[in-house]
Parts: C-alpha cells; structure tokens; sequence
C-alpha cells in the first residue's frame, strides 16, 4: 500500500518521507463518543476489519491520555498488522501504542511539529477546511490531506462551513497528494464524491447502526 523515497532538505541530508502508491477508498473513524463503552466500539472495529477494512483511525477527545493509550493498545492487539491504524490529534501516543500514523486538524500541533516527533516513516494525516488551509499543508511532509465537511454533518458540535462537490473538485486541483474527503459521506453519495476527485472517503456516522454490514456496502459500492 504505501513506500518510502528520500528527498533532499535544504539543510543538506535526506530525509525519509512516506509515500501512498494507493489510499484504500473506504477510511472508516471509529469515534468513541459514538458508543456506550469500550466493548462496544473495540466489538465495532473487529466488525470493519471482517467486512474488509483495511485502513482505520481512533478517535478519543474524552479519555484521559493514559485511557487512550490503553484502549489504543487493546486496539493494535485485537486486529492483525494488515490493518493500518491512525490516531487522531495524538502523535505521542500513536508511538507508545504501536500505530501506523497519525490524523491532526488545524488547532492542533503543527505538521513540522507532528514529523519530528513521530519519524520519517509513519503517516500523517492533515485536516483542512479550505483552499487556504489545503495549500498550507500540502507543502509540508503531510502523507495525505483531509478536506472537508464535504456535506452537513452531525460529527463534530461545530463544524466548519460545508465544502460541497464543487469545494472538493477545487481540492483536487490544487494538490496531487491522496486526498481524503469527511464530513456527511453515506452510503448514498459516496460514489459521488470519489467520482469528484476524492481518493478516500472518511466514514463515521453512516456506520454506526451495523459497522459489518454497512462496511461491506460501502466497500461493493467504491468498488
């Protein structure tokens, strides 16, 4: 799924920088807020994983640090290295649990920030909200942006103003880096969205009902 080159600095050495070859198009956010206790969303990952996900992030704005990292932890043992993981806001925490990479926004720590605590290697995810904010992070280390909300969306108390398709075509103009679209995405419109240049959808709500068979749906549908 993903490679690594090197790439000169202005300092003089190089430095190793991720590279996806391909973005699985189905990116589904297990947000904890979204369900009565541990069991229940660590139930919901191993569903996804049996519908065939292959690329999933946790997010946890209301545990304390030392819970996230228990319940990261007890999410890295429970499904099989194939599966990527990617934790939101936490770049300190997605090393000490062992994931993939790490997903910030914009009021948290800065890209170049972000890189020099995690390495080289691991991924990261920038969320931006507009062609100003997409343009800032598409030239940092960012392994892949985020844009959107691309639809109204319930996700998130107060969210940033609706992006829409011709928002995301905009997006897709101005960056050749995997481009991953969030905000509103079901079952019914994501067809539409990759066909307007996403690489990837992000997927929380749509799966909350029947995290198997709504994964499994959305996968035949993204083809």
């Amino acid at each position: 799924m993903s490679y690594t080159v090197r790439m000169a600095t202005a300092s003089g050495p190089e430095v190793a920088k991720p590279v996806i070859r391909r973005l699985p198009r189905f990116y589904p956010i297990l947000d904890t807020f979204h369900y009565p206790d541990t069991a229940s969303w660590l139930q919901a990952a191993e569903e996804l994983v049996a519908a065939g996900v292959v690329l999933l992030q946790y997010r946890n704005k209301s545990d304390t640090p030392r819970q996230i990292l228990d319940q990261a932890r007890e999410l890295r043992r429970r499904l099989p290295d194939s599966v990527k993981l990617i934790m939101n806001d936490r770049a300190d925490l997605c090393l000490s649990a062992g994931f993939d990479g790490v997903h910030v926004g914009q009021d948290d720590l800065s890209p170049d920030a972000v890189r020099k605590i995690v390495g080289p290697d691991l991924w990261m995810g920038v969320s931006t909200h507009n062609p100003v904010q997409l343009r800032g992070a598409d030239q940092t280390s960012a392994t892949y942006l985020a844009i959107g909300p691309i639809f109204s969306t319930m996700s998130k108390a107060n969210p940033d103003p609706v992006v829409g398709l011709d928002g995301l075509r905009k997006a897709r103009s101005l960056t050749t880096k995997p481009l991953v679209a969030i905000g509103g995405i079901t079952r019914a419109n994501c067809r539409a969205v990759i066909e307007a240049g996403a690489d990837s959808v992000a997927v929380i709500s749509d799966l909350l009902s029947d995290p198997q068979k709504s994964a499994e749906e959305f996968l035949q549908i993204l083809g």
